[in-house]
Parts: structure tokens; C-alpha cells; sequence
């Protein structure tokens, strides 16, 4: 199964009736300028998101109808930002009303960590409190093109050393690797 079309719906701040129409919502989440956004145009065939240099671009939640059968839900990084602490404080606030308080059922987490520097201390929390909640959740190793052969399979042991028993997909958004494997596990 393939991604045949996107459409981006809107962008939120809070409850939105969007949200509750009872389409099944696949949540992008990882920290500040791990290229998140990058996944999701790869994954789109096309620029759906904006790319940037500037940790903290995003700060609402973007919604983005997928083959007319789910949600695509492009949450704001966590962690560093160039933007001031009470606007920090809000997109943590957001994403964490999002997952946890909501009550808004997400289908999966795409969980993206940037391969060259593993799973920082916040990437750690984040992902405990995410297991803590239930939620089914896809590691997705981002930027593997960045790395030669001998460390990204360190750096890809280190991570799946530190998330157990769960599958950690190596991705390049530039190489389009790993990119029809998520598609498969975000549309099954």
C-alpha cells in the first residue's frame, strides 16, 4: 500500500472538530530539528511541510489528510528551539495535551530520532511516557545518509539497544531509505 494523495486540512492550537470526526491519526513527533519534516515530505512525494534550519519552526498541530483515510498529525519538536521559554512551554504544553489528555486516539506515533546523536535524555523521557501511555509507537531512525557504514550500525545498535524489543526503522529522507517500509506500517 502506497500514499496516493495529501491534502493539508489545518493547522490547530487546541480541540478541534476536526480531530473528533473519527478519521484514524498517525502523529509525527520528535525533538527540535530532527527532520521531521523531511520524513513527512518523503513519505508524501511532495513539500507538504516546511524544512528548516531553525529548531522550533513548528508550533501548531498540522493536519494532513492522507488517501482520504487518515490523519497525518505533524506535531512541534520538542526539546531545544530558537524561540523564547513561554513559547518552549506552550508547543511542550500542546504536544503533551495532544498525546495524553486529548483523549484523541492516535493509530500509531511515528517517533523520529536523528541517527548521529541517538536518543538524547528528552528523546529517552518522551518515549517512556509514551510506552507508560499505551500508545503503539514506530522508531524511526532519521538521517542515516549522514554516516558511513561502520557507525551508523553503531549508532543503530546504541539505539536499539536502549529501546528493546522495538524495530527501529533506518531512514534517509534524501535516499528515500526506509521510506516505502514506513508507509507499509503507517497503512497496515
Amino acid at each position: 500500500m502506497h500514499i496516493t494523495s495529501v491534502r493539508f486540512i489545518k493547522s490547530a492550537v487546541g480541540r478541534d472538530e476536526v480531530l473528533e470526526d473519527g478519521i484514524p491519526q498517525i502523529a509525527f513527533i520528535g525533538r527540535s530539528n530532527v527532520g521531521k519534516s523531511s520524513v513527512i515530505n518523503a513519505l508524501a512525494k511532495q513539500d507538504i511541510c516546511k524544512t528548516s534550519s531553525f529548531p522550533g519552526r513548528t508550533q501548531l498541530i498540522n493536519i494532513f489528510l492522507i488517501n482520504k483515510i487518515l490523519y497525518l498529525i505533524d506535531l512541534p519538536g520538542y526539546g531545544y528551539a530558537k524561540v523564547s521559554h513561554a513559547a518552549r512551554e506552550h508547543i511542550n504544553d500542546l504536544i503533551s495535551w495532544y498525546l495524553f489528555d486529548s483523549k484523541y486516539d492516535q493509530k500509531k506515533i511515528v517517533f523520529i530520532v536523528d541517527v548521529k546523536v541517538g536518543l538524547t535524555k528528552s528523546d529517552q523521557e518522551s518515549l517512556c511516557e509514551l510506552e507508560k501511555a499505551g500508545k503503539d509507537i514506530i522508531i524511526v531512525a532519521n538521517k542515516i545518509d549522514a554516516l558511513g557504514t561502520k557507525a551508523l550500525a553503531k549508532q543503530l545498535k546504541a539505539i536499539q539497544g536502549m529501546v528493546g524489543d522495538r524495530k527501529v526503522l533506518p531512514f534517509s529522507a534524501k535516499k528515500n531509505t526506509g521510506v516505502n517500509a514506513l508507509a507499509e506500517l503507517i497503512l497496515s
